[in-house]
């Protein structure tokens, strides 16, 4: 139930959205930018853009609405003021085969979770690192990034969740009570995060990244050239991530008060692979190979077999549903799977495309980063990667964060000259790690939940660890770099 105080603070939060909509709207256009003796201007069209954009993001900061709400409101707007029509706005959105891949990768998130796969396979984990904690900690980071590759990070964590606080309350540890809680807890949302920049199927924002390079700068990334950069990048933060949460927070105890065979005790309760489990192991399995031997058929046939990223990741998700095979229910799907996040994809990609056909990119790109040009090529990557982090404090959703930000990096490579997967690449993996406040995404505000740490011990760690991201993204992207020169 909402409190009468919320409803009121979310009545004033909307007028203010409503206000800065339309006074933004009615300002007159600024003079041009000049870069390099060319005149860049901000269209009317352009600027009433830049007004809905405001209007959304204050709307999705102060969730006044809830997300999805603020969304498809969002589609109501653009042809409202005359950007483009009604039907126009919404085939952007929905007409987007990013939309497909994406339930697609939501069935198969939700059928993992639902077979108990994801618990199996995390316990054996647990059962390589023993009750060391400094092992534990690594094996519960090193299980959520390798998880995270394949099936969406809040998934992820909440697989992860149970598992965390199970440890803990066995071992008779207290909520903010205790330095190897607070890490244990932090890490279940650490690793998902890691893991979810490795692979294009590991969050919705990559797939915005792959939408967009396709539609603005017309360059297609497969799924193989996205791992080239986030696999070596997810593996360098894995380690850094364990370093940080033991310094940081260092455990106040070397062993874990049980033994391995309470471990082993959970996996023989669970007894051999039910056929549930066979059958989404042999599904998963059968679709990320589908994912990345696509470009190699294409080539071996000449273009003959070439099906699309989407269409393979649909039919993995659809084949959990065949009558011989039914991992779950339609029913079971809907209770589950994060439909709201569906719609953020679609508004952000609808309002994206307009800011970069209006102009409004351009010009608000060479306004932010117009001297990105003067840092120096192997340098770009960190300062892409700081940017689009401290904006990622204010969106509080990665699919929000990487709507907003693509279409205004592109635009700058497109004016500047520069590869747009060098400049969209970290910005892409910066759309996922929200390392510092609770609030950036539900994947961190589900460990948070358990109460094993505050606000203030993710914040603590996180300045750091972003910083440290930042390295990572900078060294996988200019060693690949050199090595492909």
């Amino acid at each position: 139930m909402i409190e009468p105080q919320d409803k009121d603070r979310g009545l004033y939060y909307f007028i203010a959205a409503a206000a800065l909509l339309a006074v933004v709207h009615l300002l007159p256009t600024p003079a041009p930018l000049e870069r390099s003796g060319e005149l860049i201007s901000l269209t009317v069209e352009g600027k009433t853009c830049l007004a809905i954009l405001l209007f959304a993001v204050t709307l999705w900061v102060t969730e006044a609405m809830p997300f999805p709400a603020t969304s498809l409101l969002v589609l109501i707007l653009i042809p409202a003021f005359g950007i483009t029509d009604f039907a126009s706005a919404v085939r952007a959105g929905f007409g987007n085969p990013l939309v497909v891949f994406f339930i697609g990768v939501l069935f198969l998130s939700t059928g993992f979770t639902i077979s108990g796969l994801g618990t199996r396979m995390v316990l054996h984990v647990l059962r390589l690192a023993g009750t060391r904690t400094d092992r534990v900690l690594l094996g519960f980071i090193t299980a959520g990034a390798l998880l995270s590759m394949w099936i969406t990070d809040m998934a992820v964590a909440a697989v992860m969740l149970p598992l965390g606080v199970g440890v803990l309350k066995d071992a008779g540890l207290k909520p903010l009570a205790s330095n190897f809680g607070r890490a244990l807890m932090i890490s279940c949302a650490y690793g998902p995060l890691i893991g979810g920049i490795a692979t294009p199927a590991g969050t919705a924002a990559n797939l915005i990244a792959l939408s967009y390079l396709q539609e603005l700068a017309g360059l297609t990334i497969s799924f193989g050239q996205w791992m080239l950069l986030g696999v070596p990048a997810a593996l360098l933060m894995i380690p850094l991530g364990w370093w940080l949460l033991l310094r940081v927070f260092p455990p106040e105890l070397d062993r874990l008060p049980f033994e391995e065979a309470d471990i082993d005790a959970k996996l023989t309760a669970l007894g051999p692979l039910e056929p549930v489990e066979r059958k989404t192991l042999v599904i998963f399995a059968l679709t990320i190979t589908a994912w990345l031997v696509t470009p190699w058929l294409a080539g071996l046939t000449g273009g003959r077999v070439d099906p699309p990223v989407q269409a393979v990741a649909l039919l993995g998700g659809l084949t959990l549903f065949l009558p011989t095979i039914r991992v779950m229910t339609w029913k079971e799907a809907q209770q589950n799977m994060d439909w709201g996040g569906v719609m953020l994809i679609v508004a952000g990609l609808s309002l994206g495309l307009a800011v970069f056909e209006t102009g409004a990119a351009r010009w608000l790109a060479q306004l932010l980063l117009g001297n990105l040009i003067l840092v120096p090529a192997l340098l770009r990557p960190f300062v892409i990667v700081i940017a689009v982090a401290t904006l990622h404090l204010l969106f509080s959703s990665n699919t929000v964060t990487g709507s907003l930000i693509m279409p205004i990096l592109l635009a700058l490579a497109i004016d500047l000259g520069l590869d747009a997967w060098a400049i969209a690449a970290p910005a892409a993996f910066t759309s996922t790690l929200a390392f510092i406040l609770v609030t950036e995404s539900p994947t961190n505000v589900l460990p948070y939940s358990a109460g094993y740490f505050s606000i203030r011990d993710m914040a603590k760690v996180g300045i750091w660890m972003t910083l440290g991201a930042a390295v990572c993204v900078t060294v996988s992207i200019t060693v690949v770099g050199l090595l492909g020169g």
